[in-house]
């Protein structure tokens, strides 16, 4: 095949010399753009998939436990301490700090775009000193695992009839958190509920005033019988022997065992003066699941993991263990609440919308070009942008979410503009050279047609690109929500000015001139004349455009009257931040009087359960109470967080008005206060407002 080259007089300039190349070796064009299309197909399949970009600002939660102090003494003594010490870090934009009781909750900000990692070392640094100033008793303030913006990939738990809740707690934090926590991309598991096992030394009063003895010797030979000591070594002349210490007590009798006081002949022993016992901790939360008390697991993903991948891996986990917990007479609730369904449920509707825009786009394409070549030409630049713009978002380190999904849904009508533009000129202009007495050279044709029409191709492409360009320099919480959306529309609407230089006039020299198949005539256009739906739309723009060019004044009027109209009507549109979601999942906070109690607070969430399940779109409710160690959400007893989660397969109606049936189930509650919110919406919020 003898290569079409423009000839000598071919114009000059970079977009003459891009476009000559791509029509002389359009072979290796149509290659690369292939190998183009291959990779990007594997960057979609291994692409990172998140519900939103990660929106929230680089930060590091504190918590320091310190039992037994109000949240008075925890302010004064532990969180302003800390405050001071941290007070001074590079980058730190703002602070903010809870105290509850027995708890200290400190969040530092960082400036955006920081190293969260060297974020944290530098946190780490200052928190080694500030543990020196706490009171005795306190914990070392300890930083919460580094989670994404959503943190939560799954929310698991567990009830019997069988088991009391501190078995249900020690399987849950000695079998099912280890597991999951060794899942790679878990940050942490939130355990919530139960009865934490302990060894515990219930002292009678009345036995100390009788033995003479007081608390400090109790507590004395309860630390000796189950602490472990290093016995040290002995060296001989040519070996150093180390003994090791045995008699640790672990079981109950043998700390009840343990000897207080000699008096002569007898010995009292610590189970003389006290009960030994397994019992459980003082409890800092609770929790239920339909109703019934149990263990709630939060599991929570790292920064920058893939949450539909996680989840997947978290799932095979768990599912290694529920034969064993089923067998042991343990119920296991794996789905309470799974924020990768509206994942798959949004990336699903946006990939139709892609699916759809697509197929209507070339339906369009075929009626006016009337041509399937040209069509065919004019699609390709459909998933070759697409595609390059995907390929592009993933070595940004970006995931493919609802914005940046959305963006490239916004971009499919203008990256296929620029190849339809060209086809239909090189098309016309081909179809006017076979007319000629003496026609051109097809390549000179298609270069020549190509140019024409680049120069405003190009323009036009800077002046879209501009229009968003402020919106990658929006700042704060809108800027990291929707610079991905304007970053993914950019570099598909960049990537589709290229295929248009490059992919295009291959293309059209391939399939349209007759020149890829070895003819030498003048071009290979299936139809000399116009498209029908362009000859009938033809006349009627005709006749408009006569009239608007008899009366331009009256045309210029209509176009300002419509503008003020529009411009009216703008303070009668609602505003927010973002679109309430169809999650089809929400979440409720419960809270009642400072104060209440865990026991009270699981009595009324039972009576909550039970009116939302008797709602025919709710599909289960699991609560908890208070706190965890490290969650994410710190709060007293009187607070409850309920996980309301919808049946699947509603309508749009259904979910839209799933909300208003809970607010009503609601109403007959009094001395507690709701509130109902999506729960990615509660995420944004919770990052507005902290």
């Amino acid at each position: 095949m003898t290569p079409a080259t423009p000839g000598p007089s071919a114009p000059s300039g970079l977009q003459a010399n891009v476009i000559g190349f791509a029509i002389r070796f359009r072979g290796i064009v149509v290659a690369l753009a292939l190998l183009l299309l291959g990779y990007g197909i594997l960057s979609v399949i291994r692409a990172k998939y998140d519900v939103f970009p990660e929106f929230a600002p680089p930060q590091v939660g504190i918590q320091t436990e310190a039992p037994g102090l109000t949240p008075e003494q925890i302010e004064v003594l532990v969180t302003q301490p800390i405050e001071n010490a941290i007070n001074g870090v590079p980058g730190v934009q703002s602070l903010r700090s809870t105290s509850i009781q027995g708890l200290s909750v400190i969040t530092v900000i960082f400036a955006p775009g920081s190293d969260i990692y060297r974020d944290r070392q530098v946190v780490a640094e200052r928190l080694a000193v500030a543990a020196q100033q706490l009171p005795a008793g306190t914990g070392p303030p300890g930083m919460t695992p580094l989670t994404s913006s959503t943190s939560t990939i799954l929310v698991a738990g567990l009830t019997s009839d069988t088991h009391s809740l501190m078995d249900l707690r020690t399987i849950a934090d000695w079998t099912l958190r280890l597991r999951l926590l060794a899942v790679p991309g878990v940050a942490k598991v939130a355990v919530f509920g139960g009865d934490l096992r302990s060894l515990q030394v219930q002292v009678h009063p009345d036995q100390l005033i009788r033995y003479n003895l007081t608390l400090t010797d109790v507590l004395t030979a309860a630390k000796k019988a189950t602490g472990v000591r290093g016995a040290g070594f002995i060296d001989t002349t040519n070996q150093r022997i180390v003994f090791q210490t045995e008699g640790q007590s672990l079981q109950v009798e043998d700390v009840a065992h343990t000897v207080l006081l000699n008096q002569g002949a007898s010995s009292v022993l610590l189970g003389d003066v006290a009960e030994v016992v397994y019992a459980p901790e003082p409890p800092i939360g609770g929790a239920t699941i339909m109703g019934q008390p149990g263990v709630m697991l939060n599991v929570s993903g790292q920064y920058g993991a893939n949450t539909v991948e996680v989840t997947q891996r978290v799932e095979e986990a768990l599912a290694s263990l529920r034969p064993g917990l089923e067998k042991a007479g343990i119920k296991f609730h794996g789905d309470l609440f799974r924020p990768a369904n509206f994942i798959d449920t949004a990336t699903n509707n946006v990939r139709d919308s892609l699916v759809l825009g697509g197929i209507l786009v070339i339906v369009v394409l075929f009626l006016f070009l009337f041509d399937l070549r040209s069509a065919a030409i004019a699609c390709t630049a459909i998933p070759l942008s697409l595609l390059a713009a995907v390929i592009i978002l993933d070595a940004l380190g970006q995931s493919l979410n609802t914005m940046t999904l959305g963006g490239l849904a916004i971009a499919i009508g203008e990256v296929v503009d620029d190849a339809v533009i060209g086809v239909e000129n090189i098309v016309r202009r081909l179809r006017e050279n076979r007319r000629l007495p003496e026609p051109r050279p097809v390549g000179r044709v298609v270069l020549d047609a190509s140019l024409e029409v680049r120069g405003a191709v190009i323009y036009a492409t800077f002046a879209v690109i501009l229009v968003f360009l402020p919106v990658l320099t929006l700042p704060g919480l809108a800027g990291r929500f929707f610079a991905p959306l304007g970053m993914a529309y950019i570099f598909a609407i960049l990537a589709s000015l290229v295929v248009a230089l490059t992919v295009t006039p291959a293309l059209s020299m391939l399939l349209l001139t007759g020149r890829g198949r070895g003819g030498e005539g003048a071009g290979a256009v299936a139809h000399d004349r116009e498209p029908p739906v362009v000859r009938w739309t033809r006349g009627r723009y005709e006749r408009i455009l006569r009239g608007i060019a008899i009366h331009p004044r009256t045309a210029i009027a209509a176009a300002l009257v419509f503008t003020v109209a529009g411009c009216a009507a703008l303070p009668f549109f609602g505003s927010a931040f973002l679109p309430e979601l169809k999650e089809g999942h929400f979440i409720l906070h419960m809270s009642a009087v400072p104060g209440t109690s865990i026991a009270e607070s699981e009595r009324l969430g039972a009576l909550v359960t039970k009116a939302l399940i008797a709602l025919p779109v709710v599909r289960s409710v699991a609560q908890h109470i208070g706190r965890a160690e490290k969650a994410d959400d710190t709060a007293g007893t009187h607070e409850s967080e309920f996980e309301v989660d919808l049946k699947s397969g509603l309508s749009g109606d259904q979910t839209e008005g799933a909300q208003a049936d809970v607010h009503k189930a609601l109403r007959g509650f009094a001395g507690v206060n709701f509130a109902v919110t999506p729960f990615l919406t509660e995420r944004v919020e919770e990052t507005l407002s902290g």
